[in-house]
């Protein structure tokens, strides 16, 4: 199998989708565009009531389908108060941590359309001023977006159109390096939906009919829990979810190989899947590693604990710094994308 030109194709489609914001909530626009590129693939993707784009990509068999998923939502903040300085406080989309945030420029999606940008700081952040600024803990109430316009007070902000339950994005600064590494915020999961495009177009470009009736399903909410806790398919006995491996002390994985993850914090993985995708990996000399990871759920758990009776299984390539300034790499890209397309045949 020739994976350079689809590693090229994957990473490029991962790049353009993390250079539009959606913060978990505030999805429409990565929605279209995602779309937009199954379209172009010759497939009829669908937009799910809740947001996320479900796309049947054939197959010989309906009664033991299998349902690949990524999510396209990220982590990010909403405005909860406007401080009487003018700058903003910030509220948490899923497990945002402000120490991650600290000096990252935004921007503020107002509700008239406007669109505004800061920096998320510490309270009070010049070092040559504030005598606590080692030792303070970043929490979000210790931190503000600095709102890059002449404001002084809150009517000042508010007067710009900027109100509670705006959505804030953080600048993802996404890189690709010569030596292969892909560096950004949202790798997790904007990678993964990459890979799932990827595998899309191997399949129309070798017109290939999988033995088993494959969906796609890049969700929205997962960031929060509830991902894929509806539209599954009928004929769907298999949930496989395309998320990052992770990267960390304990764990065997590298951001080079894929991750087959036997246990997370739900629980175990279906057993015979974890099995035949090792099987799989091992037949067809793919570089992997299977690890636990002990702070992490999925789409693949949201499903099952949403009352499916399915099997279920997680992979990803691997990421370092997870949920932060993240890392991978294209040869991880290529051996998850090797274990996807072997794992349908």
């Amino acid at each position: 199998m020739k994976t350079k030109e689809y590693v090229e194709y994957m990473v490029k489609q991962a790049v353009d989708v993390l250079d539009i914001d959606s913060p978990t909530g505030f999805t429409k626009n990565a929605a279209d565009h995602i779309m937009a590129e199954y379209k172009k693939l010759g497939f009829e993707p669908k937009l799910t009531t809740k947001g996320g784009v479900i796309v049947d990509l054939g197959g010989k068999n309906s009664e033991d389908a299998i349902l690949v998923e990524a999510h396209m939502d990220t982590l990010g903040g909403m405005v909860c108060k406007i401080k009487d300085n003018g700058n903003l406080e910030l509220t948490p989309l899923g497990g945002f941590s402000p120490n991650n945030g600290e000096a990252e420029n935004c921007r503020i999606y107002t509700r008239n359309g406007k669109i505004y940008e800061g920096t998320f700081q510490l309270n009070d952040a010049s070092v040559h001023v504030n005598d606590d600024y080692k030792t303070t803990a970043r929490e979000f109430k210790s931190m503000e977006v600095v709102v890059d316009e002449e404001v002084s007070s809150a009517d000042d902000t508010k007067k710009l159109g900027i109100m509670i339950g705006d959505i804030v994005a953080f600048e993802p600064r996404t890189r690709v390096t010569k030596s292969g590494y892909i560096k950004s915020r949202f790798l997790d999961d904007k990678l993964s939906v990459g890979i799932l495009l990827g595998q899309a177009k191997y399949l129309a470009d070798n017109k290939i009919t999988p033995e088993r009736r494959l969906f796609h399903h890049i969700t929205v909410y997962e960031e929060v829990g509830h991902g894929a806790c509806g539209t599954v398919p009928d004929g769907v006995t298999e949930i496989l979810s395309v998320d990052m491996g992770c990267i960390g002390d304990g764990l065997d994985c590298k951001e080079t190989q894929v991750s087959i993850c036997a246990k997370d914090s739900a629980g175990p993985y279906n057993y015979d899947v974890v099995s035949n995708l090792i099987k799989t990996a091992k037949d067809n000399n793919i570089d992997f590693a299977v690890d636990v990871y002990p702070h992490y759920g999925s789409d693949a758990d949201a499903a099952l604990n949403a009352g499916y009776d399915v099997r279920h299984g997680l992979i990803g390539a691997g990421v370092y710094a997870s949920h932060g300034y993240e890392r991978s790499h294209k040869k991880g890209v290529e051996n998850t994308f090797k274990l996807l397309i072997n794992y349908i045949k």
